[in-house]
């Protein structure tokens, strides 16, 4: 149905006779064309006010810092692309930095990730962060544990003088069950117009699952705090997960006291 507007799902929907034909024939299910409708409306309305968001947030010089980490095959990309869809794209940046070169590997961790740090009236988007050091990295031996030992102990004053200094800072993180992951790679697999998603370090994404779960139940006892939270979404539905993602930074930029927007949402501080 990604072909029809919602003005166009809502005269649908609105016209039982025409729901109740469309049924009949085999054309579509009333409860699956619900639930589409429902996604897309809720959708809507949370886009319409997260770009309200961004013009005030333009005109009184604020610096937004949005960092979404996940499992693999998680849905980050599609949820930040939900997230940024109608916003203005002069005043949003998508930040996914490559390996670092050999002279980013000789400077201060951190070096390459300040270059991009929100400028007044701005949001930026991490897709992954400078917390591929405290997962990915040692997972895979991409660093020593003297390393990561040293990072994790660095990055919560290093956030800390962020936000001290104005910047506010929403951490996201996107959980999904085993068995989704698995279903989700083989789907990357089988199909080409995804394939390209699937990278080295995805396919042992599996294997390496138990490994992963103790450094991300490290990554929130240790780098989650009063002043910068993590938010872990714990959902195998894509679409509730990128309504919940969207609704916490909501909330977070007009200061809402609600702690969890649903019961699926785990606040790490």
């Amino acid at each position: 149905m990604a072909e029809y507007d919602l003005n166009e799902l809502q005269k649908i929907h609105e016209n039982k006779d025409v729901l109740n034909y469309l049924e009949q024939h085999g054309i579509l299910e009333i409860k699956k064309f619900n639930d589409v409708y429902d996604y897309e409306k809720e959708l809507y309305e949370l886009q319409v006010k997260l770009l309200k968001l961004q013009y005030e947030i333009n005109e009184k010089g604020k610096r937004v810092l949005i960092i979404f980490e996940g499992r693999d095959a998680a849905g980050k990309g599609g949820t930040i692309g939900r997230v940024a869809q109608y916003l203005n794209p002069k005043k949003i940046r998508i930040v996914a930095l490559p390996k670092p070169t050999e002279e980013e590997s000789g400077q201060w961790y951190f070096q390459r990730y300040i270059k991009q740090l929100p400028n007044a009236g701005e949001i930026v988007i991490f897709d992954r962060s400078w917390y591929n050091r405290a997962v990915v990295e040692p997972v895979f031996g991409f660093c020593t544990k003297e390393q990561h030992e040293l990072f994790m102990s660095q990055v919560p004053e290093f956030e800390k003088q962020l936000i001290d200094d104005g910047i506010i800072v929403i951490k996201l993180f996107l959980s999904i069950s085993k068995e989704e992951q698995a279903e989700r790679l083989r789907e990357r697999q089988e199909d080409i117009l995804k394939r390209w998603k699937i990278g080295t370090l995805d396919q042992q994404a599996q294997e390496k699952w138990d490994i992963y779960t103790n450094y991300i139940e490290n990554l929130f006892k240790k780098t989650g705090s009063k002043k910068s939270p993590w938010f872990e979404i714990v959902k195998d539905n894509k679409k509730k997960a990128r309504l919940a993602a969207i609704k916490l930074i909501i909330n977070t930029l007009v200061g809402s006291e609600q702690e969890q927007v649903d019961s699926f949402v785990k606040k790490h501080d």
